[in-house]
């Protein structure tokens, strides 16, 4: 049978005494209103503001969806359908939670919708697609839950066939014969026997352990010395026997070997045999089983709660914030690269719990919460959770309750953990608070998790403290204005002292035909020394891939790609072009298309040129490459950074991602490869990240008592940001650009939101784009809106771009008005009949 919803059969007319009650619901879906739905009256004391309901929408899609109010008003304009279920009995999204995506939706220029969809885990959204999977561990004999009749067959179903095996909810209500079954899968889901997930690539993989025991019968002594008389001449089966009683108290402990222990322990220790466990395995001397934990383990007590000593400086920094605390909700911490922020951080973290509340702490990148989070596990143990977007969505959803229940009082993530549902917050920080990564670019909301961040501070009561060694020029002003507070942190921790840096000519190298592939002889020279003395070196260059373009040298052909104005880069390890905006990609072409000549070279270098070039220059160095292409798997960032924390590698070779916050011992060289393509960029913001990304990388060398080194390669030394960068001058940086960005009327002192109008046709792109600017131009006058033009890339993913920029006045009455008009304007675009094709995108604070 077709599973359909028109099964809900009339209520009788309520008695007197019966409350009728609606509620509007917040579906994951880019609607600009909430669609009002009816609870059944037998469900009136289930309903909660906050938990999820399946409904009805359309024809025949079911979603979940989030209540956001409950009332007793129908909705005027059309008859209300009722919920059809109930999955939650208490919210999964708070009421501070459900405060702040109003404010992202109306600040962002969005929908509630999008703002839910970008919010909520994958798995906690379902909708008649979502798929629904026995859960690994679960055995019929052993379940401890009786299960109903309906239940079995869910069951049944699922056990039949593959290994797997998945059904979607559609499936499921196909089974049953009936509409009504989300229940059984919500019981089955609290009996712990299936699990659900949204798509074949999420389906659900438990993190299992193989661990070993001592069979049960060898426990008791007699027959223990008697398996030491039979295995006297089998030495390694008795030295891993030996290993197992060593690390496992049998006979004081029976339980000790009930629990037994990791299998790897012993297959991976340097004098043991891996053959000679698995024989103990086959001839029932060890039982080997699986056990399946937690992505989060629990630490142990002693584990947890390390105490260290603050310095004199990072003491002084510590009483300066709270005593700033007292008077702002917001400060600035403002340190030197190395100065010690992550000890005064954890100090402050420690304070904000022994108080009761919540904290979360905001990193840019991945790989710095992989590296963090080692230190921070040691100081809060299991109260420690961690959230980013490497992580499966059954862990995002693990984190995601952890924080609701409480067991999770401290969150280290990136941006998308603005999202998670606190309720109690004390303590907010914001590391490397200038950092773009902050930044979500697509889809809706993009938001500035900084920004948003603050103003979940605001609405909860709590602090916010913004870290960074280069702050953004917005966060400075706010400073100077009084709005923030500001603290000091000039002195880098322990012995160390900033880094020499030295500017190196390229164009001089190049005349004088010394350039060693990309390097100049300075910095290759260097790197040798410092390799000579085994230490390490971090090289930026802020471009992947092997080489941005290839061509033909006798008729000049330069792929492109089929979708977006831009070439194709060449992959050497793929061995394929590829657009870095769309994906598509290509095999490398033996004979140019055009005119047939095999004369085709690469133009340019990447990271993956790089690593090749040292590889064959540095022949006894180990040398890694962190970008996008080499940390896209789960665990990838966290092992390129152990790999380099352990020395196995002696070479790191990265683009923005090795600017971080990353904090390695043994670096005493930093090699800036091509500077001027950061400088010359167009962009209002070039030089702010030119200064920020050129201080950061040199913050990485000479962390720990050793002199480091800067190289920066350019062709143009002369360049003003360079003097500022070698002094480390961000206060005159400051001066300097804020009055470039007061007199051509930017950011702090002016609100920017680009509008970029999409279509497949370049024509009605282009007249979308004027209708819309003319509509704005009607509303908010010419000197506030710029454009219509085309962006530099002017084509990406076969849709043709229009931008229009508006700046707007700061004043908080005067930008709720504008944005008004900008959503009239653009919705009277939407709704002209020839650009219903149309697609407008707003971007409240580009960067």
């Amino acid at each position: 049978m077709s599973l359909t919803f028109d099964f809900v059969q009339p209520q009788p007319e309520p008695a007197a005494d019966r409350v009728t009650l609606f509620a509007d619901v917040i579906l994951p879906l880019p609607l600009p209103k909430l669609y009002t739905y009816r609870v059944p009256f037998e469900l009136n004391d289930q309903v909660v503001i906050g938990g999820r309901v399946i409904v009805q929408f359309g024809a025949k899609k079911t979603l979940s969806c989030i209540v956001a109010a409950v009332h007793e008003t129908p909705p005027a304009n059309y008859q209300a359908k009722y919920i059809l279920e109930f999955i939650d009995d208490a919210p999964v999204v708070t009421q501070p939670q459900l405060k702040l995506f109003r404010w992202m939706a109306d600040y962002y220029l969005c929908t509630l919708g999008e703002v839910i969809n970008a919010a909520l885990p994958a798995a906690l959204k379902l909708s008649s697609e979502s798929r629904v999977q026995l859960h690994p561990a679960f055995e019929a004999e052993t379940n401890p839950y009786p299960l109903s009749e309906q239940e079995k067959k869910i069951v049944e179903a699922l056990s039949t066939g593959e290994e797997g095996k998945s059904m979607t909810f559609t499936e499921v209500g196909d089974l049953l014969g009936i509409a009504s079954f989300h229940k059984y899968i919500k019981s089955l889901m609290q009996k712990d026997v299936v699990f659900l997930f949204e798509h074949l690539s999420d389906k659900y993989s438990p993190k299992v352990v193989k661990k070993v025991r001592l069979a049960h019968h060898y426990v008791a002594e007699a027959a223990l010395e008697q398996l030491f008389t039979q295995l006297a001449s089998k030495a390694k089966q008795l030295d891993v026997l030996m290993r197992y009683l060593q690390r496992v108290p049998v006979y004081q402990n029976e339980h000790a070997n009930h629990k037994g222990m990791e299998k790897a322990a012993l297959t991976s220790a340097p004098h043991l045999s891996p053959s000679a466990v698995n024989t103990l395995i086959k001839n029932g001397v060890l039982e080997q089983f699986d056990v399946i934990v937690s992505r989060f383990p629990m630490e142990d007590d002693e584990a947890a709660n390390m105490h260290f000593t603050l310095s004199e400086a990072q003491q002084e920094a510590h009483d300066d914030i709270m005593r700033q605390f007292q008077e702002k909700d917001i400060v600035l911490l403002h340190g030197v690269t190395g100065a010690g922020k992550t000890e005064i951080y954890i100090n402050l973290i420690q304070q904000a719990l022994e108080g009761g509340g919540q904290v979360l702490y905001l990193l840019p990148e991945i790989a710095l919460t992989a590296q963090i989070v080692t230190r921070l596990m040691r100081v809060f143990g299991s109260r420690l959770g961690v959230y980013h977007s490497k992580f499966s969505d059954n862990e995002r959803v693990e984190v995601w309750n952890g924080v609701l229940s409480g067991r999770f009082q401290v969150v280290v993530g990136v941006r998308s953990s603005v999202f998670l549902p606190f309720d109690n917050l004390a303590l907010l920080i914001v590391d490397e608070e200038h950092e773009s990564s902050y930044k979500q670019y697509d889809p809706a909301p993009r938001y500035n998790a900084r920004e948003v961040a603050l103003m979940m501070a605001n609405f909860q009561g709590a602090k916010t403290l913004l870290g960074s060694a280069t702050p953004s020029v917005e966060t400075y002003y706010q400073t100077r204005t009084g709005r923030y507070g500001l603290v000091l942190l000039t002195k880098r921790f322990g012995e160390a002292g900033l880094p020499e840096i030295e500017l190196v000519d390229t164009r001089k190298s190049r005349e004088q035909k010394t350039m060693l592939n990309h390097f100049t002889p300075e910095l290759m020279q260097e790197m040798e020394r410092k390799l000579a003395a085994k230490e390490q070196v971090i090289l930026f260059q802020n471009r992947r891939g092997y080489a941005p373009f290839i061509n033909c040298l006798d008729c000049g052909w330069i792929p492109k790609c089929k979708n977006c104005a831009v070439s194709l880069s060449y992959h050497k390890h793929a061995h394929e072009l590829r657009c870095h905006y769309c994906g598509y990609h290509d095999r490398m072409p033996v004979e140019c298309p055009a005119c047939g000549s095999r004369n085709i070279k690469t133009v340019g270098f990447g990271t993956e040129k790089l690593e090749d070039d040292l590889k064959i220059m540095l022949p006894a160095a180990s040398v890694q490459r962190m970008d996008l292409d080499t940390t896209r798997a789960k665990n990838s960032y966290q092992q390129i950074i152990s790999d380099f924390e352990k020395q196995t590698t002696n070479v790191l070779v990265g683009t923005q991602m090795v600017t971080k916050g990353l904090d390695f011992a043994n670096v005493s060289l930093v090699g800036i490869i091509n500077a001027d393509s950061i400088i010359h960029y167009p962009d209002f913001r070039a030089h702010e990240r030119a200064f920020q990304m050129f201080v950061q990388v040199s913050g990485r060398a000479g962390r720990k008592g050793k002199k480091g080194k800067v190289i920066i390669q350019t062709g143009d030394p002369q360049q003003v940001i360079f003097d500022k960068v070698i002094r480390n001058d961000y206060l005159e940086f400051y001066e300097y650009e804020i009055l470039q960005r007061r007199e051509h009327g930017y950011p702090p002192f002016m609100r920017v939101i680009r509008l970029t109008v999409k279509h497949v046709d370049p024509v009605a792109a282009e007249r979308a784009a004027i209708m819309l600017t003319q509509e704005l131009v009607d509303r908010l006058g010419r000197e506030a809106v710029l454009g219509p033009e085309a962006p530099y890339i002017f084509r990406i993913r076969n849709f043709y771009l229009q931008e229009i920029t508006i700046k707007l006045s700061r004043e908080h009455t005067v930008l709720r008005s504008a944005k008004t008009d900008i959503l009239e304007s653009i919705n009277l675009v939407r709704d002209h009949k020839d650009f219903k094709q149309a697609r407008i995108a707003a971007d409240v604070d580009p960067m």
